[in-house]
């Protein structure tokens, strides 16, 4: 018997807020592609960037670990291994917990098999050997992710970025068809910029975000919900700069993998997911070629609303208060149009944006009215849950039967068939609220 098709899914997200429902995709498709950012310098992630230059790994190896197969004790032991961080108190107890994990003596390495022991150890060696060689600068271990050792080491043995995740997903054991990509195929350093409406310009995803307020020097935990100061402004637009550069003059623009395009050409659906929208999200938006090839396709362009505000959408371009489920719409449309450049497309907003998933119970403001007026012509209310610091979180399940519901929908009217009823499928998800929209017949040529 043929095995039934599984749609293609592309991803836009960050290496946090979405890995809480990239495992649970795998019960309506495997083949899923996810894109993510290479701009992060927060973290394990800033200090091996800082000695090792090369783009950032945090992201990507996150997203590699949420979806690996630990579905038997060796798979769990080596997840276990590759998620490990090491002491975040002081450098010196993580430096010696590092050479206990580098020399093959920690209890981490039960349950992992002398062949794989023997392929994890070999890229975290080299790793090693490549800070020691880096006489200038100190490596300082606190807070260090040996799943980020374990990729920086494959990065630089193969001076492959692509390479390097390749290999990952193999360790990983990630599932056939699933990817993780960066959006820029580089071997360089990548740093973010933003512009607020006051046209002060901030340097760096962590200052944008999160700015760390630790007093220590070295790696520090990242908590992006943690109270901090509110930006003097709204974000105006997110770009991309040379490393030594701090202002507007100092802007580059890299290519956007290749891969990603044409994964975009053959996708069954388009996901926005939740994330920092400035940081995680738009900085995979604002490449030359990506809003071209969503605006071209023919397929659901959903986006994932956040279930509470951040630093990053705290403030509002259309006006005072907090930005509403429309104003991250505008945002996005903004970014794939090149809005304030001299690349801006102007093509209208429906093509970029066709439905969004809302949690019940969230924070964010959601204006169906302003929504219809910007081409979302579906709008679905997700069961959400309150995480342990009182955040509305989707419920994974129903978020995946919400985002089955609008492609099969989608591909039954593409097949001139009626939608399936589907309650069965739906009956932990959402109220599937459509909010009276019309069906969703996806968006036709320009």
């Amino acid at each position: 018997m043929q095995a039934p098709h599984q749609p293609a899914l592309l991803v836009f997200s960050g290496g946090t807020a979405f890995n809480s429902v990239a495992g649970s995709l795998r019960n309506f498709t495997t083949r899923v592609a996810h894109v993510l950012p290479v701009s992060d310098d927060g973290g394990s992630t800033a200090e091996i960037v800082r000695v090792l230059g090369g783009p950032a790994v945090g992201d990507i190896r996150s997203r590699c670990l949420r979806l690996a197969d630990d579905s038997n004790t060796e798979g769990k032991a080596v997840r276990e291994l590759l998620a490990h961080r090491l002491s975040p108190r002081n450098s010196e107890e993580a430096r010696r917990e590092w050479y206990e994990i580098v020399e093959g003596e920690h209890a981490l390495w039960d349950g992992v098999s002398e062949p794989y022991k023997h392929t994890i150890r070999a890229f975290l060696v080299h790793f090693h050997t490549q800070i020691l060689r880096n006489s200038s600068e100190r490596f300082n271990f606190r807070n260090g992710s040996v799943g980020n050792f374990f990729f920086a080491g494959a990065r630089t043995f193969f001076n492959s970025l692509e390479a390097a995740i390749f290999l990952f997903s193999r360790v990983a054991r990630i599932p056939e068809g699933s990817s993780v990509m960066p959006v820029i195929s580089t071997e360089e350093r990548i740093t973010l910029g933003a512009v607020l409406s006051n046209g002060l310009v901030i340097k760096g995803q962590n200052q944008i975000s999160h700015p760390s307020v630790a007093d220590t020097p070295g790696p520090n935990q990242v908590n992006k919900m943690a109270a901090g100061s509110e930006l003097e402004a709204p974000i105006q637009r997110i770009f991309y700069l040379r490393h030594e550069g701090r202002q507007r003059d100092h802007e580059v623009f890299p290519d956007p993998n290749p891969a990603l395009l044409a994964d975009l050409e053959a996708c069954d659906a388009v996901l926005y997911g939740m994330g920092s929208l400035y940081t995680s999200i738009c900085p995979s938006l604002i490449l030359q070629g990506v809003g071209e090839r969503i605006a071209a396709r023919d397929v659901p362009k959903i986006v994932i609303l956040n279930g509470s505000h951040d630093r990053e959408t705290s403030a509002c371009m259309a006006g005072p208060g907090p930005m509403g489920a429309a104003d991250v719409v505008l945002a996005l449309q903004d970014c794939l149009n090149r809005r304030y450049t001299d690349m801006e497309l102007n093509l209208p907003g429906d093509v970029y944006v066709t439905a969004m998933l809302v949690p019940a119970g969230g924070e964010v403001h959601v204006d169906k009215h302003r929504l219809t007026s910007l081409g979302v012509r579906q709008i679905i209310e997700v069961d959400a849950m309150q995480d342990g610091g009182s955040l509305c979180q989707f419920e994974p399940e129903a978020l995946v039967n919400a985002i089955k519901h609008i492609v099969e929908q989608h591909a039954a009217f593409q097949d001139g068939r009626s939608p399936a009823n589907d309650s069965a499928d739906n009956e932990n998800a959402l109220h599937i609220n459509v909010q009276q929209a019309p069906p969703l017949l996806g968006f036709h040529d320009l």
